[in-house]
């Protein structure tokens, strides 16, 4: 396996405790692997051909040289580099991390804007140390950062230092925002979606399908806290809408309990369900959860890619 010491230890440490997580992260994730997916992605030897007045003298295979006494070049096949977008929501409802009447909250856990930052941190990471080209659009209802594909190390540090500079804020509106984006995709590559999905389901999946007529793979990893899973209040609560400061409403969260709980599995069993008739990996990532499981996911669907 390549070293991951791809990347100027000095540049990364400007961007501090981000790039240091999200380099934590892969190399324990790498190093956890059994056998490694990535030699299926190296460069393979191919042929030899007569060398030319032009080639790079130092593709010559000199040990053909010495035996021959002419000059013949290595040619290489190499697997054309993924082409990945990486599409964080970073709307006003990712700032929530958890209740602190609840005893699943902790102080430490991350809201859900900053698990899918590192989330988005690690998989460029990861992406970038396998010469693929990846780049970034953060969005609430508009465009608010949009970072062409690249490969290479700088590439990293753009998008670490955009990802590091995110903050929630703004109105959800995501179907329409992946709409126009998808108009936008001359080439065909990977969208990795990183949100909380909270828009209406028929103008979820209307978008995803029109990121799939245009020939995108799609990996959506909907980012959940715990909270909105389990619903573990239990007395009278106040619910504050964070993309509307003001609209708060009081609710005896035991009697709304059971409603809640199914509208919300519904919802979540119907974009899952609605995402594979489209052919898309949908999965669901919780804040308490380790960021490693979507490395895992985004791998399987980087494997299911290679011929």
């Amino acid at each position: 396996m390549k070293s991951l010491a791809t990347f100027d230890p000095s540049l990364l440490a400007r961007f501090g405790k981000l790039a240091l997580l999200a380099r934590r992260v892969v190399e324990g994730f790498l190093s956890g692997l059994h056998q490694s997916p990535y030699k299926g992605f190296s460069i393979e030897f191919a042929e030899h051909r007569q060398y030319f007045p032009g080639d790079e003298i130092r593709h010559i295979d000199w040990r053909v040289y010495g035996k021959t006494d002419r000059f013949f070049i290595k040619e290489y096949e190499e697997e054309a580099n993924l082409r990945a977008h990486i599409l964080l929501d970073a709307s006003g409802s990712m700032a929530y991390r958890g209740s602190r009447h609840s005893r699943a909250a902790s102080a430490e856990r991350p809201s859900k804007l900053e698990y899918a930052t590192w989330v988005a941190a690690s998989l460029s990471y990861l992406m970038l140390h396998q010469r693929d080209a990846v780049g970034l659009l953060v969005h609430d209802h508009k465009v608010r950062s949009l970072i062409a594909p690249h490969a290479g190390s700088k590439q990293l540090l753009r998008l670490l230092q955009t990802l590091q500079a995110t903050a929630a804020g703004g109105e959800t509106a995501l179907a329409p925002i992946w709409h126009h984006f998808a108009y936008r995709l001359a080439r065909r590559g990977l969208i990795v979606i990183l949100s909380d999905c909270f828009d209406r389901l028929p103008d979820l999946l209307l978008a995803l399908r029109n990121f799939r007529h245009r020939g995108q793979d799609v990996l959506l990893l909907h980012v959940v806290a715990p909270e909105e899973i389990d619903f573990p209040f239990r007395s009278v609560t106040q619910f504050r809408d964070l993309e509307s400061p003001n609209h708060r409403v009081v609710l005896d969260a035991a009697q709304a309990r059971q409603d809640y709980l199914q509208a919300f599995t519904a919802f979540c069993d119907s974009l899952r369900v609605g995402a594979r008739n489209l052919e898309i990996d949908y999965h669901l990532l919780r804040t308490d959860q380790p960021v490693e499981r979507a490395l895992g996911h985004y791998l399987a669907k980087r494997l299911a890619r290679s011929p």
